[in-house]
């Protein structure tokens, strides 16, 4: 269990293992829709692909750590009211993708991003229906951000607590039918009452496999 109380005992150990050798697919696919996975991980694609980045944004509110998704709006398009991270593609000005996920973090939850420290990145991750190449950035804030919506871009924040992710009762799966007529059992975090599912559910696949591997050493 991660809380205020062992915050920093978890940071540097969250820091540590943000060092290592990334968990990549192992730890992504327990979480990838089924039945077909392998386009997802074919890298010669995610190399031609778009390049994006997200942020996991960590923060002590209430004794808990937490961090925040967001509910995309409806408008035609693959990704149409799904729950995400906050980020968003890369830009001609930006840095490097590091940079990118703090813009469109500032951008879409208004959260500045010299408030924000960055102590890592998770494996990268290729989503064919939007042919995005993402990379997961780490970011801490040492107080309790106060968010402001993009509305244009965020219909609802969605604020979830870290260990929510090592729940197994959190752990569900439903069959979608999608636009191409498939039927597609797939995989999801239940948070906060909402599907979280994709490549969001992936990522937090990966970070779920480090923060269980960090609280088996305690």
């Amino acid at each position: 269990m991660i809380d205020s109380s062992n915050w920093q005992t978890f940071v540097e150990s969250l820091k540590t293992a943000l060092k290592a050798e990334p968990l990549g697919m192992q730890a992504q696919k327990a979480m990838a829709p089924l039945p077909d996975v392998s386009q997802r991980f074919d890298r010669e694609s995610a190399k031609k692909a778009r390049q994006s980045a997200v942020m996991i944004l960590l923060y002590q509110e209430k004794g808990k750590v937490r961090f925040p998704l967001i509910v995309r709006p409806q408008y035609p398009g693959v990704h149409s009211g799904q729950i995400a991270l906050p980020g968003g593609k890369f830009e001609d000005d930006d840095n490097d993708l590091v940079f990118t996920a703090l813009r469109e973090t500032q951008e879409e939850v208004g959260v500045a991003m010299n408030e924000v420290e960055v102590i890592g990145q998770l494996s990268e991750l290729y989503v064919p229906p939007s042919n995005f190449n993402i990379l997961p950035v780490i970011g801490l804030m040492s107080n309790t951000p106060q968010f402001i919506l993009e509305k244009k871009e965020v219909e609802e924040l969605v604020i979830a607590d870290i260990n929510v992710l090592n729940d197994e009762s959190k752990r569900k799966q439903k069959q979608m039918t999608f636009y191409s007529g498939l039927h597609v059992d797939v995989p999801y975090f239940d948070i906060e009452e909402k599907v979280v599912w994709g490549a969001t559910a992936m990522i937090l696949s990966e970070f779920a496999t480090i923060i269980n591997n960090i609280n088996s050493k305690k």
